[in-house]
């Protein structure tokens, strides 16, 4: 068995393959848009690499065959910001095999303590700020969109190479069909609009847009700074992902609310396009453009993936009031289901929230450090 960096196009091109031979045609695994996962480890595409570095590993049999990939990646503005000299493996791939996982998981501990980095954790693909964890629980239904699906037994295979889990994140899986909860919550947006008569809750408009971006970030970096494992988007990091997902947002489903003019928190609820992707096998080409088009009308789940208010607003029920908005449009729109996510095992407010909604656990993540 042999480890190998991945210094060439050929190379890349099998990083970037590999996964397809992981998984199945009946695994509940989404392959990826090929292209965007191009687009996330390039650094001339992705702005997370203009304060990150990455070295891309390759794990070969002894028939010359890839058996496995890993990626050793430096956040800078990780360490800065939580004060923490760790660094991240990600995209981790493997056969079934002890050996070769604890190959790749050392290839990556030893790059990233040539580079003065001492401690390692992961699966980061590649940040906190975006797919993170191996699958837990849950494995018999296809991800959520940007949530990650590994097999059970990469568990097995962290855990025998000498990694610990050291925190686990939670989805929740919610039916918006119902209307109880809708009374449920009237009772405390009454209540909120009393103490708070200049709160204003609006959706998304699509000629507001660069002027509802900037309220974005402003409340995001704003409202998670104590999060585990939070950093604060760049401006040119929240752009690049605004500019691809603004032709997939569904407006009604971003909420902002504002008191006395100013943002003070946000919901944002993207349908799930990963219902789409499972069809499509890693290409629009030659014919994906078509099932896309086909299938993106058929969507019936979101994902609910940010929702937060700024430390002085929070507990004044402005929560409630961004939930009823965004629960009544989900019903108008013809949703069923909704996922939130991810949920930290030690949030107990959201998990009481997300309780309160009628949600229900029906997967777990793992983060492991060595």
């Amino acid at each position: 068995m042999i480890i190998s960096k991945v210094e060439n196009s050929k190379q890349f091109r099998k990083f970037i393959r590999f996964p397809w031979k992981i998984y199945s045609k009946t695994s509940a695994w989404v392959p990826p848009l090929i292209s965007d996962v191009i687009e996330i480890l390039s650094e001339d595409k992705n702005p997370f690499w203009l304060h990150a570095k990455k070295q891309l590993f390759l794990a070969y049999g002894d028939n010359g065959k890839v058996i496995g990939r890993i990626a050793a990646i430096i956040d800078y503005n990780y360490i800065n910001f939580q004060d923490d000299n760790c660094g991240f493996f990600g995209f981790f791939e493997c056969i079934d095999n002890a050996v070769a996982a604890k190959a790749l998981f050392d290839a990556a501990k030893n790059w990233l303590n040539e580079k003065g980095v001492n401690k390692m954790m992961g699966p980061m693909n590649p940040s906190t700020n975006d797919e993170l964890g191996f699958l837990s629980e849950g494995f018999d239904l296809p991800p959520s969109l940007m949530m990650s699906y590994t097999p059970q037994y990469y568990l097995d295979l962290a855990e025998k190479s000498g990694l610990k889990k050291i925190k686990e994140l939670y989805a929740y899986d919610m039916d918006v069909t119902g209307d109880s909860r809708v009374g449920r919550l009237e009772r405390v947006v009454q209540m909120a609009k009393k103490k708070l008569p200049t709160l204003k809750v609006r959706s998304l408009r699509k000629d507001t847009f660069d002027e509802d971006l900037k309220s974005a970030i402003s409340i995001y970096n704003r409202a998670w700074e104590k999060n585990w494992g939070f950093v604060p988007w760049s401006d040119e990091e929240f752009a690049a992902l605004a500019s691809k997902i603004k032709p997939l947002l569904d407006p009604d489903m971003v909420i902002i609310a504002s008191v006395a003019g100013a943002p003070v928190g946000m919901l944002i609820s993207m349908p799930d396009y990963n219902q789409v992707l499972k069809k499509l096998n890693g290409s629009l080409l030659p014919f994906g453009v078509f099932k896309y088009l086909y299938y993106k009308n058929k969507i019936d789940r979101l994902r609910l993936m940010v929702m937060g208010v700024i430390k002085e607003y929070r507990h004044k029920g402005i929560e409630a009031i961004m939930y009823e908005k965004g629960l009544k449009n989900a019903l108008k729109n013809g949703y069923n289901h909704c996922e939130l996510s991810w949920v930290l095992d030690d949030n107990v407010m959201t998990q009481r929230t997300a309780e309160m909604m009628n949600g229900k656990i029906y997967k777990k993540y793992s983060i492991y450090a060595d």
